[in-house]
């Protein structure tokens, strides 16, 4: 079967209050209309084109060039939206799949039950409907006493009576595409709005004798996004679905309530993810690691057996068996070797470490290149920036750099080479040498008492 779907994409979305096209703002990690989109293309339909108007730049951009797009001018009413596609329908067999481009709650599996079911009963259009608990807003979909689809009416168009029924129209449908088309061409904006509905359509079909049924589906996959309330209330529905296939591919998630994952983010089994953790991006975290607690990890890519205490990782690689935490900040473009060891409050800047190199305390490490098995003591700093530019430091393997030491880039640390602590290092030092770069200890005999700086009880002597 020719399956085609239209998606309205062309509102201003005034409630939202943003300088952005509606459908392009993120929910888990990606954009409303993808959310439409990728579950359009799970569900087989290979032909789609979007109704674009307000932003519509914006919404080309965020979808690509391999799907049609249609301007609408002016925004007159769905059924006005969905007669802008007509020659992109027109010729075609099969079915059309019509979505709205802000509802990113709907699945792959609802679409394909909606089009089965429009197969099985050879009728003109199948209705994605919904029982709310609260229906104000939405259209009721009304039955005769035999349970067949009447119409449906638009809230503001209903009566008591009406305004009872608690089965919703979602905006979603599968229409016969031939009778979609012919039915667009019979609509006017009969209604209190001046609008052309697409709801309208339905009721030509059932006048001029065609059958129209619905799906069911839970109501969740009917909610559309309006203003960022159910922005946030569709990307907590999200996230706890993306937590779930997690969960049932074998990761352990300790509170979903406050772990927040991006749809794109990968992680292997086994991994343990500990309360207070966001993992948004194309992160991929492999097997058997610990994240968190209160880990953030962003565009990441974590190795086997990793253990991630109070952290934040952006852009950067850590390798197998690494211990990081807590509070250390891995930012963009570093490389952490397999085994090291970056403990509390260390910040590590455009750097690569080598295999077993341990950072432990209170270090920054920015613009370097270090060896394998390096150790950097409590407080060492490299001096990465002049005031005009960054110049990089490089430390060979097994290097010893000592507590309060700072190495000035750019700067050469040689293989086996030690730094004394407390040394500012501002000249290459050769491996196997000891740099001392630090002054002369003098101390002063009796100075606190001739200089009147006693702190304490005054001894006498």
């Amino acid at each position: 079967m020719d399956v085609c779907a239209v998606v309205m994409a062309a509102g201003e979305g005034k409630r939202m209050k943003s300088a952005h096209a509606k459908v392009v703002h993120k929910v888990a990690g990606k954009p409303l209309i993808l959310w439409v989109r990728d579950a359009l293309d799970e569900a087989g339909a290979k032909e789609q084109v979007y109704i674009v108007g307000h932003k519509q730049e914006e919404v080309r951009q965020t979808l690509g060039e391999d799907v049609a797009f249609v301007l609408q001018e002016q925004q007159l009413g769905t059924g006005h939206a969905v007669l802008q596609a007509s020659h992109f329908l027109e010729g075609r067999n099969g079915c059309t799949l019509v979505l709205c481009g802000d509802a990113p709650l709907v699945t792959a599996q609802t679409l394909r039950a909606a089009m089965d079911q429009f197969a099985e009963d050879k009728c003109a259009a199948v209705i994605i409907t919904a029982d709310a608990p609260d229906p104000t807003g939405y259209g009721r979909i009304v039955r005769d006493s035999t349970g067949e689809v009447q119409g449906i009416v638009e809230h503001c168009d209903a009566d008591e009576k009406e305004l009872a029924i608690q089965e919703i129209n979602s905006g979603m449908y599968c229409f016969d595409t031939a009778l979609l088309l012919s039915s667009l061409g019979k609509i006017g904006y009969r209604n209190t709005q001046n609008e052309y509905y697409l709801t309208d359509t339905i009721g030509i079909l059932i006048q001029e004798g065609h059958r129209v049924t619905t799906y069911k589906t839970v109501f969740d996959e009917t909610l559309g996004v309006n203003d960022r309330i159910q922005l946030q209330e569709a990307g907590s529905i999200l996230n706890q679905r993306i937590l779930l296939r997690h969960m049932l591919n074998g990761v352990t998630i300790i509170d979903p309530k406050t772990t927040w994952i991006d749809d794109s983010v990968q992680i292997g089994r086994d991994v343990i993810i500990r309360p207070g953790c966001t993992l948004i991006g194309k992160t991929t975290v492999g097997q058997a690691s610990v994240i968190g607690p209160d880990t953030h990890l962003a565009e990441a890519r974590i190795g086997n057996r990793v253990i991630l205490n109070h952290v934040s990782i952006s852009d950067s690689t850590v390798a197998d068996h690494c211990e990081i935490g807590p509070y250390a900040n891995i930012r963009s473009s570093s490389d952490i070797g397999s085994g090291c060891r970056v403990g509390n409050f260390v910040e590590i800047k455009n750097a690569t470490l080598g295999e077993g190199t341990s950072v432990a305390h209170q270090c920054y490490i920015g613009d370097a290149d270090v060896g394998v098995k390096v150790n950097f003591g409590s407080g060492c700093s490299i001096a990465n920036y002049d005031g005009l530019s960054q110049a990089r430091a490089r430390i060979g393997n097994h290097a010893f750099i000592g507590s309060n030491s700072t190495l000035v880039s750019p700067v050469q640390i040689g293989e086996n080479a030690y730094v004394a602590a407390g040394s500012t290092v501002t000249e290459d030092v050769t491996s196997y040498s000891l740099a001392i770069a630090r002054s002369r200890q003098v101390n002063k005999s009796d100075w606190v008492r001739t200089r009147t700086r006693l702190r304490g009880r005054r001894v006498n002597p």
